[in-house]
This record gives structure tokens, C-alpha cells and sequence, in this order.
């Protein structure tokens, strides 16, 4: 059964930064095109940035040119490098398979404050 354990949230300023991590166990990590996506009370989940196996990456308008998403096999970790957040950003952040039906993890909380 996949785990999915994301970590790296916190509280910070707006233009700050923040680094998630997403360590995935129960499954080989290096076959999965991940993701990653955000859901707040007033919003459906989103996606907010991928990869694939190869490594191409795909980002939401809203994150492009200040998010990068990237993945670590040897470790099992895909990463998500946040840099000029908005308060807009504010959500929790969860990691995901593409297209699978697994079980999300809790997530990690990011609030970024105005």
C-alpha cells in the first residue's frame, strides 16, 4: 500500500520561501509520474505542478516562473521549491500519483501572510 508523507509546510511572509517534501513508501517511486496539488475550504483541489518519469515538468499558471516542482528517486521524493508566495498560495499541499486512485496523505499546511 503507497504512503505518501509530505512535510515542509509553515508560516511565512509574503515573497518568502518555502521547500515541501513528499516521501513516498509501499511502491517504486521511479515508475510514477507525481504531482503536486493544494485544496483550501473554499476551493477544490488543484493541480499545481508535475513530473514525469523523464523528468518533464508541467506548472499552473498561477505558479509558473516561481514554483518548481522536482523528484529525487534514489530517495523516493518528489520536492516542490516555493519561492515569491503569494497569500494566494495559502492552502494545504498534498503530493499524488497521476491518475491513481490511492489514498492521499494528510498533506502539509502553507499559509503565507500579507
Amino acid at each position: 500500500q503507497v504512503q505518501l508523507v509530505e512535510s515542509g509546510g509553515g508560516l511565512v511572509q509574503a515573497g518568502g520561501s518555502l521547500r515541501l517534501s513528499c516521501v513516498v513508501s509501499g511502491s517504486i517511486f521511479s515508475i510514477k509520474n507525481m504531482g503536486w496539488y493544494r485544496q483550501t475550504p473554499e476551493k477544490q483541489r488543484e493541480v499545481v505542478a508535475t513530473i514525469t518519469i523523464s523528468g518533464r515538468t508541467n506548472y499552473a499558471d498561477s505558479v509558473r516562473g516561481r514554483f518548481t516542482i522536482s523528484r529525487d528517486n534514489a530517495k523516493s521524493t518528489l520536492y516542490l521549491q516555493m519561492n515569491s508566495l503569494k497569500p494566494e498560495d495559502t492552502a494545504v499541499y498534498y503530493c499524488h500519483e497521476i491518475s491513481s486512485r490511492a489514498g492521499w496523505g494528510q498533506g502539509t499546511q502553507v499559509t503565507v501572510s500579507s
